[in-house]
């Protein structure tokens, strides 16, 4: 399993890109918005808005309390489809989450 360090970085480095083009949100969803049992909250939340506000900070709130962390984990399939092709940054969006998927891939193959 990679380290926790380079996972860290990863996700900073999809903030970071999130940030450059403006998709990142300066205030949170409303708290009902959480409470949504599909996938990637698909009924209340946007992709970005779930990615921002959900799967970033419980992925940094694991690594800080040592949890064991997913494995064979991959979000960016869904975000191919997500997100429209006309979504500024997309391109490097797509490639910073293939690049995170990358290190919860099963490599005992």
């Amino acid at each position: 399993m990679t380290s926790a360090p380079l996972i860290t970085q990863r996700l900073e480095q999809v903030e970071a890109v999130m940030r450059e083009h403006n998709l990142w949100q300066s205030t949170s969803p409303h708290a009902s918005a959480f409470e949504s049992c599909e996938p990637f909250c698909l009924d209340t939340l946007e992709p970005l808005e779930w990615l921002q506000w959900v799967l970033i900070p419980r992925m940094h709130a694991l690594i800080a309390a040592q949890h064991p962390l997913p494995q064979n984990f991959a979000i960016a399939p869904y975000f191919e489809m997500a997100l429209t092709l006309t979504l500024p940054g997309r391109p490097l969006l797509l490639l910073t989450l293939r690049q995170l998927d990358a290190l919860f891939m099963d490599d005992t193959v």
